[in-house]
């Protein structure tokens, strides 16, 4: 199979979908492999180490988004490039079509691609490997950035002076979280690491008994009720706001009144940005000014924030999907989602039709469903991979 891996084109992104060895292993189990010329260099892969694993470099945009059969991306195309794409494409991306405008799945639609959301891939309970991949790298740069906007540079840098971890006969700084997912549960497990005190807040009992479980009991957990998240905020030196709904705007659990019980140049790490965000004062930020306050109070609202550590979420990326992209680049697309069930619930659209429950809920579309789609859990002597 023809496979493409187009030079990203989104805003502050730096990541490639496809390292140079996983480009390697495709090229050995017999694919083409084509590279927009550059897409690797922010990621610290020049193209001739592409060149170099077997993959022709590729200078012309067109081509790139016409000549493979399966585009590997990080984000899809532009949405002035969807009715570029040929027809029986298949398109790896984090897609995100339930928050799509109308118009652009329509033309998804018409263009008859088939939209795979990296996203979406996920098992029989909700567990999403490649978010969650992302989600663990996150986590722990949340914590590099609230340790150093707590910091006073005298560069504009206006923190509260406090040092994460502390120091002997000097207390460390208090961290707490909003979400005990995988994003929330990483970015404690760093704090801890560097010796602060960290509590976490969920609205269910059951993932904060696993977080307990996995990071032993220097971990303070508390229910997210109303009066709980006051008391927490009003002690944190560090609120992260983790919280997230599947398929759904991030809960606003942090009204702008609310900035006044916290501590004043206390820092507002807002990772549910992406969906929204969980502060009613958070709104989206960039390098290199990541930061802006309101009512004395520091926000850090960076969406994609994997990117800023694009090499390293790049083989994270690589490594999670390649299993994935080799099996529909081996089999197709439909014989690939009989066998990776996790694959079947990420197929968004295919061949012009929506076979995504979710989707064509939020959107109001016809849904096609039938094998290899309709996967709700894995079948008796099934497969899930």
């Amino acid at each position: 199979m023809r496979i493409g891996i187009p030079k990203e084109t989104h805003a502050h992104e730096r990541r490639v979908a496809l390292t140079p060895s996983g480009v390697r292993t495709l090229v050995q189990e017999g694919h083409e492999l084509y590279l927009e010329s550059g897409a690797g260099v922010e990621a610290g892969h020049a193209d001739s180490l592409y060149e170099a694993a077997g993959a022709r470099i590729v200078f012309d945009r067109m081509e790139i988004l016409l000549r493979p059969e399966l585009l590997s991306c990080v984000h899809p195309p532009r949405t002035d490039e969807f009715r570029l794409l040929p027809a029986n494409q298949t398109v790896f991306a984090f897609w995100g079509l339930p928050a799509a405008h109308p118009e652009d799945i329509a033309q998804l639609l018409s263009s008859g691609v088939t939209a795979v959301g990296l996203e979406a891939i996920e098992d029989a309970h909700g567990n999403a490997p490649i978010l969650t991949s992302m989600s663990e790298i996150a986590g722990g740069l949340s914590v590099v950035f609230g340790a150093g906007a707590l910091l006073n540079t005298g560069r504009g840098q206006n923190g509260r002076g406090i040092l994460l971890g502390g120091a002997p006969g000097v207390p460390p700084a208090h961290f707490v979280v909003l979400g005990a997912g995988v994003l929330g549960t990483s970015a404690a497990r760093a704090a801890m690491g560097l010796g602060a005190q960290v509590s976490m807040l969920d609205v269910a009992i059951e993932p904060l008994r696993r977080a307990r479980e996995a990071l032993g009991p220097g971990l303070t957990t508390m229910l997210a009720t109303p009066p709980n998240i006051e008391k927490a905020i009003a002690f944190a030196d560090v609120l992260l706001c983790a919280a997230s709904v599947h398929g759904q705007r991030a809960p606003l659990l942090i009204r702008r009144e609310m900035l006044a019980l916290m501590r004043p140049q206390s820092v507002i790490l807002d990772l549910s940005i992406d969906m929204g965000g969980c502060a009613e004062t958070s709104r989206p930020t960039s390098f290199p000014d990541p930061t802006y306050t309101v009512d004395g109070i520091i926000h850090f609202c960076v969406p994609n924030l994997p990117s800023v550590a694009a090499r390293s979420a790049t083989l994270a990326l690589t490594s999670v999907q390649l299993p994935y992209i080799s099996a529909v680049a081996r089999d197709g697309i439909e014989s690939a989602a009989l066998e990776h069930p996790r694959l079947a619930r990420g197929v968004y659209l295919h061949q012009g039709a929506c076979v995504h429950p979710s989707l064509a809920r939020v959107h109001g579309l016809a849904l096609t469903p039938g094998p290899p789609w309709a996967t709700p859990r894995t079948p008796s002597g099934g497969k899930e991979n």
